[in-house]
């Protein structure tokens, strides 16, 4: 368990961090920073070495020699810049609607933390878009710096060998202790809506389009009526896309379309959409739409409720395995690949600790025994979706130290962690010379690689 002071750093680091990247205060705040590395047109702050020392700092148990500690961290930011340096001579880039996912993440990461979009809002006197825009390029690097690093360890692997002398070099006594953890997976089937609620989705949309023709103020509507979250808010415009950046379907019509103009009703993955063109700007395009999602009917539920339940029977009996089962039928894209097991996205393993559990699923398996499957549940997906599941408790682990029986995925992970932190590093002994890097006097004393 972390300590006391530990939980301090974690919450000091967060708050710093929010300080730092969404207020103008950074800016005044330079004044008293400098320039501590360059590395071709790339630049490391002072103030950015002491942000991610103390997050490091946060998430460790024992620090011994903390000078040495942040001449890790700075070799690793070292690292970074000359990635993103790399990049641009090689022409590496990131798509826009990744930035765009990751900052959506970002600031829902920013809001559960301190209560509400609201009052992030209010504490910082700026919208949720402008906090974005200030956020967008340090995300941008984030993603470029992982694409790099992606590029160079995609072809490795570990063997059992290597996952065991791993294993075996680690010190008894520096063994983790793991609490509680459980296997827990799902079957999830999104009932077929039928032909007559897709009928009276478009009919919906039909209406409201011949408002607009009549005068309508698409953004009220949009507000009103459309079930986009990322969207409705800001009158439905979704801002500039490249080609295939969007589903063909809604990138299909909205590109027919001159500018003002209004689509017919277009049907995509996530419902129908009106679309009307804004603008567009060499190979990008600005659209806005009004999305609504057709409903299933309960005789719609009904039927996928008893195909999870005749599929539940087959399982208990052993005619299909659960894994096998939701490869095959689960429509959850985020566990039927790992055959409907939730993972630990830090580990990689499918046994998770219970306190890291979705409160949801952990006060289910509370009232279950390990290796049974629930009735099939009724529930809304994240996107509003109206779906079916059942829920299977696979195991429980009690409280135990590491060891390669129970913990062998979690081992791999971090043998391999470590495979291809050693390959960026060979990487970066490669690639140093082609670069301009000047470092601080300041850090002299520090044994940097670009030193050796």
């Amino acid at each position: 368990m972390k300590s006391k002071s530990s939980n301090t750093i974690k919450l000091l680091v967060f708050f710093t961090f929010i300080l730092l990247t969404l207020t103008s205060e950074y800016s005044a705040a330079q004044v008293l920073d400098k320039i501590i590395v360059k590395v071709d047109n790339e630049i490391i702050m002072k103030s950015e070495l002491e942000m991610n020392y103390l997050q490091v700092l946060a998430n460790q148990e024992n620090v011994n020699d903390a000078t040495k500690l942040k001449c890790q961290v700075l070799e690793t930011l070292i690292i970074n810049k000359l990635l993103v340096a790399k990049a641009e001579i090689d022409s590496v880039t990131v798509e826009k609607a990744q930035v765009d996912e990751q900052l959506d993440r970002r600031m829902a990461y920013f809001i559960s933390q301190i209560g509400s979009e609201e009052k992030l809002v209010a504490m910082y006197n700026k919208s949720i878009e402008d906090l974005k825009k200030e956020l967008r390029a340090q995300v941008k690097e984030q993603l470029i710096i992982q694409k790099m690093q992606d590029n160079i360890t995609k072809d490795l692997k570990v063997t059992p060998g290597e996952v065991k002398k791993f294993f075996n070099e680690i010190p008894k006594d520096s063994l983790p202790y793991f609490s509680t953890e459980a296997e827990v997976g799902q079957i999830v089937v999104i009932p077929k809506i039928s032909k007559e609620k897709k009928n009276e989705t478009k009919e919906q949309l039909e209406r409201i389009k011949a408002k607009l023709q009549e005068g309508g103020d698409f953004c009220k509507m949009a507000e009103i009526f459309s079930e986009d979250p990322g969207s409705a808010k800001n009158c439905g415009e979704l801002g500039f896309f490249k080609r295939g950046e969007l589903v063909p379907e809604y990138e299909g019509a909205a590109l027919k379309l001159k500018a003002g103009e209004l689509s017919g009703i277009v049907e995509s993955e996530y419902g129908f959409h009106l679309i009307q063109m804004i603008a567009r700007r060499g190979n990008e395009f600005n659209s806005r739409h009004i999305l609504i999602k057709p409903t299933s009917s309960s005789q719609d539920m009904n039927t996928s409720i008893n195909f999870l339940d005749s599929l539940r029977t087959a399982i208990l009996n052993d005619s299909i395995s659960f894994e096998k089962a939701a490869k095959k039928f689960s429509e959850d894209k985020g566990t039927n690949s790992s055959g409907g097991l939730f993972i630990d996205q830090e580990t990689g393993s499918t046994h998770i600790p219970m306190e890291k559990l979705d409160p949801v699923v952990f006060f289910l398996i509370d009232t279950m025994k390990a290796g049974t499957i629930t009735q099939p549940i009724p529930f809304k997906m994240e996107d509003g979706t109206e779906a079916v599941k059942i829920v299977y408790y696979k195991s429980k682990t009690p409280p135990h130290q590491a060891n390669l029986t129970d913990d062998y995925q979690k081992i791999q992970k971090a043998t391999l962690a470590e495979k291809k932190n050693n390959a960026v590093n060979k990487w970066f002994d490669k690639n140093k010379g082609e670069v301009f890097i000047d470092i601080d006097e300041e850090f002299k004393d520090c044994e940097l690689m670009i030193t050796q």
